[in-house]
């Protein structure tokens, strides 16, 4: 079986570099999402509709992870079961095809490049809307620069999410464990929000994903480091290293300024700073030295 496994990896990461994230393809996060929306709805309803209970709201969140991960982890091990129970070459196509829409690499370049694009032609409106789709925070209020930053920001971080963290996983357990990731990457993206709504209901959700972050984000700092020396002169290998060192503690997440720690060091730009969710400025520190200005 572990010859089918890894043909299934190597096939599934092609596909992804080839094909990407087409929005006519239906895609089984969007399923995720569409779940956790769902028992977001029935789990806490409107908060501002009755009284409010932090500890009630917590445990519910706890429901929330369970029930998720739950319904995502027996739905894939019952089709790649079924899939090799009928035949080895249907499993392999099943697999090979989780594996895919697992990963995001194309998916990443393609939505980043959309936001320089904009910026290149001078079209401010259309590159904070480009930002908006792969950010979590306020872009109707960036320059920019602030719009270019928040994209290097975000290409550096989901180099973690998207790409090396999903492959560790599919590498130990398969679709089983790499979806397992994604649902709980998919839960704290849409309820790990220290927000009035979400700031008891997300927690288990925010929790969790720092935890099966914690390691594929210093593997993938690592290597993205290992990456600067490797590219000549293009990146500044040994500044990544020392950034990362210095800074890649600097945010209230235990995971996010690993990679964004090494980018801004290989590119010697200043990144993170004081940023807008939801209408309320969060203060953060800044990441990496202004050694040159963030460029487009």
């Amino acid at each position: 079986m572990l010859k089918y496994h890894m043909t299934a990896f190597f096939l599934g990461f092609l596909l992804d570099l080839l094909l990407g994230d087409p929005y006519w393809l239906p895609h089984p996060i969007r399923l995720i999402g569409n779940l956790i929306a769902a028992l977001d709805r029935k789990l806490l309803g409107n908060p501002e509709e009755s009284k409010r209970n932090d500890r009630r709201e917590f445990h519910r969140g706890i429901e929330l992870v369970v029930l998720v991960l739950l319904s995502v982890t027996v739905v894939i091990a019952a089709l790649l079961f079924g899939g090799y129970a009928l035949h080895p070459y249907i499993g392999l196509v099943l697999e090979t095809i989780m594996t895919y829409q697992i990963l995001a690499t194309k998916c990443l370049k393609v939505e980043s490049m959309k936001v320089y694009a904009c910026l290149k032609r001078g079209d401010l409106p259309a590159a904070r809307k480009a930002v908006s789709m792969i950010v979590g925070r306020d872009t109707d209020v960036l320059d920019e620069t602030g719009v270019a930053r928040a994209a290097i920001e975000t290409v550096a971080e989901n180099t973690s999410d998207g790409v090396i963290a999903p492959m560790l996983y599919l590498a130990l357990g398969g679709p089983v464990l790499g979806f397992f990731y994604k649902a709980v990457n998919t839960m704290d993206s849409m309820v790990g929000y220290k927000n009035d709504r979400y700031l008891y209901f997300g927690r288990a959700a925010a929790k969790l994903d720092d935890v099966v972050n914690f390691f594929p984000a210093r593997i993938s700092a690592l290597l993205m480091i290992g990456a600067a020396f490797l590219s000549g002169k293009s990146y500044n290998g040994r500044q990544a290293w020392r950034i990362w060192r210095r800074d890649s503690r600097k945010h209230a997440s235990p995971n996010s300024a690993q990679t964004e720690s090494v980018c801004a060091g290989a590119l010697g730009i200043q990144l993170a700073g004081d940023a807008s969710y939801f209408g309320k400025v969060v203060k953060k520190p800044y990441i990496g030295d202004p050694k040159r200005q963030v460029e487009y």
